[in-house]
């Protein structure tokens, strides 16, 4: 049996699945910018192969079947890596190929990075691998991480709502279809937490986790772009921070989906 490919293996997200498969016995390639940061693992390989460096990918993918893509890191080129990932890989003779994408991807997408997985999920699909694609709705992880140091949580995200997932179970949702990619082939699936909450009810439930005080504060978009511009980040990167909130405003994060429980057989976790 070849061995299954995870990239992103320093990350949150591929991490997690990369110990889920060494935990059960599954050989992989574990392809990695920086080797000295791979996980250690039992029946891993680990390859030094950034995105664009289509030779590097392709020889690293040589004998693979089956292929987890973890979306690169936010950049104002992301797509271009993506499409010359997928170039490598088709090349490599790669048969499936599992992408972490996002809630609501579409070229018109609120939030303006769903956009970048959208095209690449056209990329994949007009290339003719066999996919699966896992759109996350934001990780839980990453919320209390919005909140200042004043204990408040600022964005213009309204009385919007978002279902916001768990890392864990994006992990064992991915490693369901890694481990049996037949049952999912050219499936999407979206990831969603058990319920979706408004960012008031988001800065309650962290509130009680945490024995803080947490508010919530809902900010114009003007307010939000004036706060978020003393960072010196580029206008891309600005619109996408405020964009998240955005996305929730217009309801675009708000659909709750039985996917996590579907694919993993445990309920998906609650806030």
């Amino acid at each position: 049996m070849s061995p299954i490919a995870v990239t992103g293996a320093t990350g949150h997200v591929g991490g997690r699945v990369a110990r889920r498969l060494a935990d059960a016995g599954h050989a992989q390639v574990l392809l990695v910018r920086d080797p000295s940061r791979a996980p250690r693992l039992p029946g891993t390989t680990v390859a030094q192969a950034e995105f664009a460096d289509r030779d590097a990918v392709r020889a690293a993918l040589g004998g693979v079947t089956t292929v987890l893509m973890v979306s690169a890191a936010e950049s104002e080129d992301r797509v271009d890596q993506h499409r010359a990932f997928i170039d490598a890989a088709e090349d490599a003779g790669v048969a499936h190929l599992v992408y972490l994408s996002f809630a609501g991807a579409a070229p018109n997408a609120t939030f303006t990075l769903a956009r970048d997985h959208w095209a690449t999920e056209r990329r994949i699909e007009a290339g003719g691998l066999k996919f699966t694609f896992l759109r996350d709705n934001l990780y839980a992880d990453f919320l209390p991480a919005l909140v200042g140091d004043d204990g408040v949580l600022r964005g213009p995200a309204g009385d919007g709502r978002v279902a916001a997932v768990a890392q864990d179970d994006i992990a064992d949702a991915v490693t369901a279809v890694l481990t049996d990619p037949a049952a999912h082939v050219d499936r999407t699936y979206e990831l969603t937490g058990p319920e979706a909450l408004t960012l008031h009810e988001v800065a309650a439930v962290l509130a009680e986790s945490t024995g803080r005080t947490i508010t919530y504060h809902p900010e114009t978009v003007e307010e939000a772009y004036r706060s978020r511009a003393s960072y010196g980040a580029p206008d891309w990167q600005l619109d996408a921070w405020v964009s998240t909130y955005t996305a929730i405003a217009n309801g675009e994060l708000a659909r709750v989906t039985d996917a996590v429980p579907t694919l993993t057989g445990h309920p998906a976790t609650s806030s």
